[in-house]
This record gives structure tokens, sequence and C-alpha cells, in this order.
């Protein structure tokens, strides 16, 4: 893919944050159920509050885990491990929030995570600064103007990505 492609969706209610993540998340199911092997890595930058893990958890919810969507804020990485048409994969939810250095990162030991099926979502992929794979969607949650809104912009990185945002 030689250029990225970029949507932005104005949530004024968290009702449609779910239902934009919930939409991702079958989205997602659907590259899955056409290539069980595929791996995803999907990016969630904004501002402090900005809803990046109460739109982590609708993505998550929409992939079909029914259980308690925790932020990993202190663990660094929570998995969650489901099936998708009787396949295993792994949704990795990563916190780099309190990371001081790249080097934490590369000393987790989490790249192994990077090269399974699954999905790898990460919040405050800056923090990593390079030492993170590139990304098939960027997504960059702003806060609007009630406590409720949000402004979400979704990049296309890869061809992956692109497929994504044709179906949400």
């Amino acid at each position: 893919m030689t250029q990225s492609q970029t949507q932005i969706k104005h949530c004024r209610q968290e009702s449609e944050t779910a239902t934009l993540g919930q939409g991702l998340g079958k989205a997602i199911a659907k590259i899955w159920t056409a290539n069980p092997s595929a791996h995803l890595n999907l990016a969630l930058e904004g501002d402090l509050g900005a809803g990046k893990t109460t739109f982590a958890r609708y993505l998550i919810q929409g992939l079909g885990h029914t259980g308690k969507v925790k932020s990993p804020t202190y663990t660094l990485c929570e998995p969650y491990p489901i099936q998708i048409d009787q396949n295993p994969v792994t949704i990795y939810h990563f916190d780099l929030y309190r990371m001081r250095s790249p080097l934490e990162w590369q000393e987790a030991g989490f790249a192994e995570y990077f090269d399974t099926p699954g999905l790898c979502l990460i919040e405050w992929p800056e923090k990593a600064e390079n030492t993170l794979p590139s990304f098939d969607l960027v997504m960059t949650l702003t806060a609007g103007d009630t406590e409720a809104e949000r402004v979400i912009s979704l990049s296309a990185k890869s061809t992956a990505g692109k497929q994504l945002l044709d179906q949400i």
C-alpha cells in the first residue's frame, strides 16, 4: 500500500463509540475468518482521558469476548483468548503509559506476541518509540466538547488496515 487512507468518525455519545468499536471488531473477525493465521497491529493514540481504553473494551467485546475487559495500565498487557470460527486467536491489549523508556518494552519480552495469529492493540505506542512493528491501523481519539463526545481518526497503514476501513 503506497498511501494511507483515513476516515474521521464523530461519536457524539458513548453508544456511538461502542458501535464503532464493536463494528471494527466484527471487521477484524472477518479477516480472521478468511485467514485464521492473520496478525494485525492496531495503535490507539490520544491524550489522557481521550477514551482509548473504553474504545479498546468495545472493540474486544465486538470480537466476541464476553468477560471483563481490564485496563492493562499496571500489567502492560492483558491477553484475551477467543475463538473465531473454532480457530483460537488471542487479542493482546497493551497500555504503555507507565513505561519510562523503550528499553522497558524490549525487556518485557512481548515481541513474540507480534508473531502469532491474533491482534496486538496498543495504547500509548509512542512510549515504545520505534521499537514496535508497523501498524495496520492507527486510531487517534480526541475528546469532544461534552464528556461522551469523541472524534476518532482511523488511518489505514497497510492493505489489511484499508480492508478494515472499507468494512466499517
